[in-house]
């Protein structure tokens, strides 16, 4: 048996500002028919006024308490994210100042993008290796802001983003865990200017990501098959990143899969990056959907372009 991660919570906050479709369409040429036809959105959650670090400590904090866990017990902090407060310092560390994480405590944030919550699983399961005998948790949060990147004169991406931060507390057992990353290396299809003059916005090649997605998709579940040596029957969710509903359509068509077997939430949300897989899980968990011994493969892409996937019992 594999030393893989249990999840002790989760927990997720989003901006209480709702935009609605019918409200994009006054600001760019669209409909709520046209989005929702192509994507499955029907709103997302702007900020105004909360900053990316306010919504990662809005929901770390809400799973530490979920979890029990006491601050001096975390072993590390990490936050997904390509759209942190600032270059530097991370927004990792100015959560464990927020949550009053002990000094010793390693934080930093994770770039991969969309995948972001799928490597910094891999990340803290290796961390925690480390510390273990001397801190029982990790704390990983998914968070994104992308309404500050978005231009609002594009309609093939505006319409699509949304923002929110999804956390896990998490410890190690030995459990079925089964992990499967990877990249390939890419800026065309979808990239953010660095720091500097020019004002920041995605660019994204719509059909080039989709074309991607929905071959790294279903490959990255099957990878996981293959590792555990389990078959589709056996898995009894399977939460994808939050990106379009005709992705998952297509992945869960090439894996001969069922659809319900998919659990989706992108027509409240929108596509919140690095925070749509834990988003998703603490719905989920909320809604009484998870249950201790189920099992349940995770999967993302984004920019980089990267993939990641996680098989886990709950």
């Amino acid at each position: 048996m594999n030393r893989g991660l249990r999840f002790c919570s989760t927990a997720r906050c989003v901006p209480e500002r709702i935009v609605t479709n019918d409200e994009m369409s006054r600001i760019v040429e669209t409909s709520d028919e046209w989005i929702r036809s192509r994507t499955g959105i029907g709103q997302r959650h702007f900020s105004r006024g909360e900053t990316a670090v306010d919504l990662c400590v809005g929901a770390g904090r809400l799973a530490l308490e979920r979890a029990g866990a006491a601050p001096d017990e975390v072993a590390v902090c990490v936050v997904a994210t390509c759209t942190p407060d600032y270059a530097s310092p991370s927004d990792a560390c100015l959560v464990q100042a927020a949550l009053g994480l002990p000094e010793d405590t390693p934080s930093f944030d994770v770039s991969a993008g969309c995948t972001g919550f799928l490597y910094g699983l891999e990340t803290v399961r290796g961390l925690l290796a480390l510390a273990e005998g001397k801190k029982k948790y990790a704390l990983l949060i998914g968070c994104d802001q992308l309404s500050r990147i978005l231009d609002m004169t594009d309609r093939s991406t505006c319409v699509l983003f949304g923002d929110g931060a999804g956390a896990a507390v998490v410890c190690l057992e030995d459990r079925l865990w089964h992990a499967a990353l990877g990249s390939r290396g890419t800026a065309a299809p979808l990239w953010l200017n660095g720091p500097g003059p020019e004002t920041t916005y995605i660019h994204m090649d719509g059909p080039a990501v989709y074309r991607f997605a929905v071959e790294a998709l279903p490959s990255c579940v099957q990878d996981l098959l293959a590792k555990s040596g389990l078959t589709l029957d056996d898995i009894d969710w399977i939460v994808p990143h939050q990106a379009n509903r005709r992705i998952i359509e297509t992945a869960a068509k090439r894996l001969h899969a069922p659809l319900d077997k998919f659990y989706q939430n992108m027509v409240r949300y929108g596509n919140t990056s690095a925070a749509s897989v834990p988003i998703a899980l603490d719905e989920m968990a909320e809604q009484g959907l998870l249950a201790r011994g189920q099992k349940i493969v995770t999967v993302a892409f984004g920019a980089g372009l990267t993939w990641g996937g996680a098989l886990f019992e709950w």
